[in-house]
C-alpha cells in the first residue's frame, strides 16, 4: 500500500499494535464486518513469534493430563504462577491448536501422521507441537498470509506508536478509556492519529533494554510503557529470563540454540568435557530455564571462560538434520557441524515475564484497552516462564479479548475531539550521536548491574544512572522530533527503570530474580505491583499478596 498519500487521522473499530502471534490472533478471531488495523513496527513478520524455535505446548497426548501441566508451569514459575491465569491458558491448549491448524499452520507429524510432541524444560510430558525447529516461522508466515487475505484487515508496516489517546489525557472526567493512538510513519516521518473504540498492545517484550539478547530489535518495551504512561498497573518487572543456549559467534550473537535440542537429549559441557549441570540439579539439562542459565552464569565466572559447550554430537546425524534443519543449516554457514562438534553458547536477555496487568479477558485498567502476549501479565509465568508456554498464552488471550471485545462492540462510544500531533514548537534533532550514546550507555547498565545474578548495590548504582538517563532523554523528547530511535529510547529507558525499581522491592531470590542480599525464598507468595501515578494508592510500587 502507497502511504504516501494516506491522509493522517484513520478510524477504526479495532486498533491493534503489533504482528506477533498475539496481535494477529486477535485480528483473526474477530468477526469480518469489524474494521481493523494493525501496526506493525517493522516488517510484518519481525517479532518474536517470528523468531521463536520451540512450539507451542498443550495437552494432546493420553498420557499427559491438564493438571500435569498445571503442576509443571507452578513448579517452573517458583509458585508465584496466579492459579486461575495458568488453568486458563493450559485448559485452552486444545482450543489453540484447533485454531492454528484451521488456519493452516503445517506442523511436524509422526509416523502416525499424528502431531509429534516433544519436550522441553519444566514438562514432565511431551507436549509441544512444533514445526520442524522453525516453529515460530511457521505460525507467523501462515497468520500474515491469513491476516492479508482478509479485505476487513488493513496493515500499516514500519509505523511506531508513541503514545495512547485517553479520555483522561484529553481532562474529561469519569472513567478512563483508550481511544486510540499516535504512531509515527517511518517511512514518510510523519505523525498519524488512529482512532478506535478498541486497542490492543501485542508489542512483545522489552529484553532489548539488556546487551546480549536473542529479541529482534523490536522488542523495546513500547506496549509495557505506553499503558503505564496511559495510567495502566504493571506487575513483575524483575523477572526477565535469560535464554541458556544463544550462539557464541562473532557473526551471530543473537542466534538462539533451541531448548529443544536439550529436550531432544543434548549435553552441556565446560571445555574439559564435564556434563556439569548433573553436579546442580538432579534434572540436568531438562531443568527450568532460570536455574540453567544461573548455573552456566556461574561457571563461566568460576572458571573465567567466555562460553559452555552443547553437545548433541553422541545422537545419529540423521536424527540431528531431520529433528534440527534450521539450526543445522545456519551452523553449518558459519562453520559448526553440530553432527561432530559441540556449539559454544552463552545466556542471553530473552524474555520479560512481568508486564501490562490484564484480567481474564486480557483488558487493562483502562476501558478499551488490551494488552496480550509478552507485553502483558497475566499470571501465568510466575517467577519463570515455561518453555513454549508463551506462544500458547498469545493465542489463548488473544482469542479472549477477541471473544470480549465482541460483547462490548454492541455498545456506543462516542469520540471526543482529538487534536492532531502538535510538532510545531520542536525542532530537528542536531546529533543522533546523544541517542545512540545513551541507547549504549542503558544497556551496557542493565547488562552489567540486572543481569542473572544481582545485588542491591548494583541494583542501586543502575538506578541512579537511569534516572540521569531519564532526564537527559525527557528533555532531548520534549525539544526535538520524534524519530524511531527516541521512541524506543524513551520506552526502553522507563521500562529499564521499571525492572530495576521492582527488583529493589522484591526481598528473596526466586524464580528468575536472585539476588546475593536475600539469597533464600521469603515466606509468603507476593508479586509486585507497580501502579502508575495518580493510581488509586499512593505508593509507587506495592507488594500485593496473591489470591490464588
Amino acid at each position: 500500500m502507497d502511504m504516501s498519500n494516506l491522509p493522517t487521522t484513520h478510524h477504526f473499530d479495532v486498533l491493534i499494535v503489533g504482528s506477533g502471534g498475539a496481535g494477529l490472533s486477535l485480528a483473526l478471531s474477530l468477526p469480518h464486518t469489524m474494521r481493523i488495523a494493525v501496526l506493525a513496527k517493522s516488517d510484518l513478520t519481525d517479532a518474536s513469534t517470528f523468531y521463536a524455535q520451540g512450539g507451542v505446548a498443550a495437552v494432546l497426548d493420553q498420557t499427559d493430563s491438564i493438571e500435569q501441566h498445571i503442576n509443571d508451569t507452578m513448579i517452573a514459575g517458583s509458585q508465584l504462577c496466579e492459579h486461575d491465569a495458568v488453568r486458563q491458558t493450559v485448559e485452552g491448549g486444545q482450543p489453540s491448536v484447533a485454531f492454528l491448524l484451521n488456519q493452516g499452520v503445517q506442523f511436524t507429524l509422526d509416523e502416525q501422521q499424528q502431531l509429534h510432541l516433544t519436550r522441553e524444560g519444566g514438562h514432565s510430558q511431551r507436549r509441544i507441537i512444533h514445526a520442524a525447529d522453525a516453529t515460530g516461522r511457521a505460525i507467523s508466515t501462515t497468520l500474515v498470509e491469513r491476516a492479508r487475505e482478509q479485505r476487513n484487515i488493513e496493515i500499516f508496516e514500519n509505523f511506531i506508536a508513541i503514545d495512547l489517546i485517553t479520555t483522561h489525557k484529553l481532562g474529561q472526567s469519569g472513567d478512563n478509556r483508550a481511544l486510540g493512538l499516535y504512531a509515527l510513519d517511518d517511512k514518510t516521518e510523519q505523525v498519524h492519529t488512529f482512532l478506535a473504540p478498541f486497542t490492543a498492545l501485542a508489542c512483545g517484550g522489552a529484553m532489548k533494554a539488556y546487551l546480549y539478547t536473542s529479541n529482534p530489535d523490536i522488542a523495546t518495551g513500547d506496549g509495557i510503557a505506553m499503558a503505564y504512561r496511559a495510567g495502566c498497573r504493571v506487575a513483575n518487572m524483575e523477572f526477565n529470563q535469560f535464554h541458556p543456549t544463544c550462539l557464541y559467534h562473532p557473526q551471530a550473537r543473537s542466534f538462539l540454540i533451541t531448548e529443544a535440542m536439550r529436550g531432544e537429549g543434548a549435553y552441556l559441557r565446560l571445555p574439559d568435557g564435564e556434563r556439569f549441570m548433573l553436579r546442580f540439579d538432579e534434572r540436568a539439562e531438562l531443568a527450568p530455564r532460570d536455574i540453567v542459565a544461573r548455573t552456566i552464569d556461574h561457571e563461566i565466572k568460576r572458571l573465567g571462560i567466555r562460553h559452555v559447550w552443547l553437545d548433541i554430537t553422541h545422537k545419529p546425524a540423521e536424527f540431528i538434520i531431520e529433528h534440527f534443519p534450521t539450526l543445522y543449516a545456519r551452523l553449518m554457514e558459519l562453520g559448526i557441524d553440530i553432527t561432530k562438534e559441540m556449539i559454544p553458547v552463552v545466556p542471553a536477555a530473552h524474555y520479560t515475564c512481568g508486564g501490562v496487568v490484564v484480567d481474564e479477558h486480557s483488558q487493562t485498567d483502562i476501558a478499551g484497552l488490551y494488552a496480550i502476549g509478552e507485553t502483558s501479565y497475566t499470571g501465568l509465568h510466575g517467577a519463570n516462564r515455561m518453555a513454549s508456554n508463551s506462544l500458547l498464552e498469545c493465542f489463548v488471550y488473544g482469542m479472549a479479548a477477541a471473544a470480549h471485545i465482541q460483547t462490548q462492540a454492541s455498545h456506543s462510544y462516542p469520540v471526543p475531539i482529538v487534536p492532531a500531533w502538535d510538532d510545531s514548537q520542536v525542532i530537528d534533532p542536531d546529533e543522533d550521536v546523544v541517542i545512540l550514546q545513551n541507547w549504549d550507555e542503558l544497556r551496557q547498565t542493565m547488562w552489567n548491574y540486572v543481569g542473572i545474578v544481582r545485588s542491591t548495590k548494583r541494583l542501586q548504582r543502575a538506578l541512579h544512572r537511569i534516572e540521569m538517563l531519564k532526564t537527559e532523554i525527557a528533555e532531548y523528547y520534549q525539544d526535538y522530533q520524534v524519530s524511531k530511535n527516541l521512541i524506543e529510547l524513551r520506552n526502553l529507558v522507563l521500562v529499564s527503570e521499571m525492572i530495576v525499581r521492582c527488583a529493589l522491592a522484591r526481598k528473596e531470590s526466586r524464580g528468575l530474580h536472585y539476588t546475593l542480599d536475600y539469597p533464600a525464598l521469603a515466606p509468603e507468595l507476593r508479586k509486585t505491583v507497580l501502579n502508575p501515578p495518580n493510581f488509586s494508592v499512593e505508593q509507587p510500587f506495592v507488594n500485593v499478596e496473591l489470591t490464588a
